[in-house]
């Protein structure tokens, strides 16, 4: 079975060396003149970091790879997708031939022209792999050729109604420079080897706007502007990018203070949002995302495995208090997919904290006699310390319906690792998803599709082969309006069974220095301008200015 997974044997190295964490990341200049670090966008995220376009998938993954690659379709404002590497495309009558066009002047970071051969060697290298992204292609594109130079066919196994919106998380990659630090030595993928997998670890084969500077795979990704970008370049873009996985809050507050962070994570305590705000210059930003907080259970491991027993947890969540004290100006969740993505039910009933309801429902679970079956463990991750709030509220809660609840601190890397087995992911996790692309199906698939079983996005276990079919025949629908229907209905069913409960929609906050940097969703917040972003691409480095004078 396909499994979205990150790289488990150097996972499993950086934890046993205690790479993998919140710690903070040593200031460092990295090489680079102190007057052009003046132009700098340095940025915080959650890490493990893994920027090969066919392995990473995580947040901070993701905003690497947007900045060093290029995708051949690019998000718009308004949920949609337009040209970029591919200038146009059309399809097939029956839905099952996509026909690209792509530009003849785009160069690699090594100066070699990006041809249709890239794009081809790009989607072959993702399927054989299978991890990262792959999930979106490996069982809807069936073929890949090139026509010629500027002609690319994908030929798709049925019908697939978004696959254009799939295309921003499909990078392209240089085939003569992976094919150039393949390992042969290793057999992994036969005669590709280890298909570049470790050289792509810290070195890129990109076009994007950025060039890898430097990677320091346990502490900081540095990228440096491209000067031969095929998109030109606007006065006072920033010259490099950092992100760092210093996402302690003394680390962060103090590098604001210092103006030596201009964009935070988006995980950081709500009293280190309102510190500083007060921060002159210091902006704190928040906007819907398309991201939401989920408490996952895993279904196959006793009591969670029960229905009624999950359905007593969700009515033991005081979701007021989530809203109004812990999270303030989040978003009330009502089902699997955020309000704000296309095809959410709005007709959704959501669950609400009623402890006599949630003893009904305990009294009918097979489990209600069983004192010893009464002790549950859950997991919240360490680089997001709200959630321990969470916890411990439902902790209390729980104890009054005779639960325990056994809480558990992890980092995220930690957390990808616990989920590769069933019998390893804790009966509850706590966290937070976007979805990969603007609609429903792409939260759908990602989190309760069996392929996604095994990885951080679906520690719930599911595998339920009725829901498998509903989401396969909603994906394969062309038509939109009934595409959408099918949706509705699917996420009805998935609410019936919950197998996950539902604390918020996430509003993204991140502080800014806006004093001296311009960030669109900023700047389209005081137009009073509606947008949405695919997770990530808020952060898409060439669409930002700095002005150093005014720091």
């Amino acid at each position: 079975m396909f499994k979205r997974t990150f790289p488990i044997m150097l996972l499993v190295a950086l934890l046993i060396l205690g790479l993998v964490g919140c710690g903070p990341a040593k200031p460092s200049n990295n090489g680079a003149d102190a007057g052009d670090m003046q132009s700098i966008i340095r940025m915080t995220q959650d890490w493990p970091t893994y920027y090969d376009p066919a392995v990473g998938s995580s947040f901070s993954c993701t905003i690497a790879m947007i900045n060093i690659y290029d995708p051949l379709v690019f998000p718009q404002l308004d949920g949609t997708v337009g040209p970029h590497v591919a200038t146009k495309w059309d399809v097939s009558d029956d839905g099952l031939v996509y026909t690209f066009k792509i530009r003849d002047d785009i160069k690699f970071h090594s100066g070699n022209l990006l041809k249709a051969e890239d794009v081809v060697f790009s989607m072959q290298r993702m399927l054989t792999i299978g991890e990262g992204y792959a999930y979106l292609f490996v069982d809807v594109v069936e073929d890949v050729y090139a026509e010629d130079d500027t002609t690319v066919v994908m030929k798709l196994h049925e019908p697939f109604g978004p696959f254009p919106l799939t295309l921003v998380r499909f990078m392209i990659v240089e085939k003569a420079l992976v094919t150039e630090h393949m390992n042969l030595d290793e057999d992994t993928y036969g005669e590709f080897g280890d298909y570049g997998k470790n050289w792509m670890l810290t070195n890129d084969a990109g076009s994007g706007p950025y060039k890898t500077k430097e990677f320091q795979l346990d502490e900081y990704l540095l990228g440096e502007r491209f000067d031969d970008y095929f998109l030109g370049w606007e006065e006072n873009a920033p010259q490099y990018f950092k992100i760092s996985g210093a996402v302690d809050p003394v680390s962060v507050r103090t590098a604001m203070a210092n103006k030596e962070l201009e964009i935070t994570d988006e995980i950081q305590p709500i009293e280190n949002y309102n510190t500083m705000a007060g921060f002159e210059g210091v902006d704190v930003v928040a906007y819907e995302s398309g991201t939401n907080c989920n408490m996952m259970l895993n279904t196959k491991k006793a009591p969670t495995d029960d229905v009624h027993f999950r359905r007593a947890l969700a009515y033991a969540v005081d979701y007021d208090v989530i809203l109004n004290d812990i999270y303030p100006d989040s978003i009330r969740s009502v089902g699997p997919v955020p309000s704000i993505v296309p095809g959410w039910n709005s007709d959704l009933e959501p669950f609400v904290f009623d402890l006599d309801r949630a003893r009904e429902e305990l009294a009918k679970s097979k489990y209600a006699d069983d004192p010893a079956m009464m002790t549950i463990d859950l997991t919240w991750c360490a680089e997001v310390p709200e959630q321990e709030k969470i916890a411990l509220l439902i902790q209390s809660n729980l104890e009054q319906l005779g639960i325990t609840l056994q809480v558990t601190r992890k980092p995220f890397g930690s957390m990808i690792a616990d989920a590769q087995t069933m019998e390893t992911t804790p009966h509850a996790s706590f966290v937070n998803f976007a979805p990969s692309y603007f609609e429903a199906g792409a939260t759908l698939k990602t989190r309760y599709h069996s392929s996604s079983t095994g990885s951080w996005e679906q520690m719930e276990w599911l595998q339920d082969p009725e829901i498998d079919a509903m989401i396969e025949d909603a994906l394969s629908t062309v038509d939109l309006n009934e595409r959408f229907q099918k949706y509705y209905d699917i996420q009805e069913k998935i609410v019936e069974i919950v197998p996950t409960v539902y604390l918020f929609n996430w509003v993204e906050k991140r502080a800014c220095q806006t004093g001296y940097v311009d960030w669109e969703p900023y700047l389209l917040l005081k137009e009073g301008k509606d947008f949405v972003y695919p997770m990530g691409y808020s952060l898409y480095v060439r669409g930002m200015k700095v002005y150093p004078d005014k720091r």
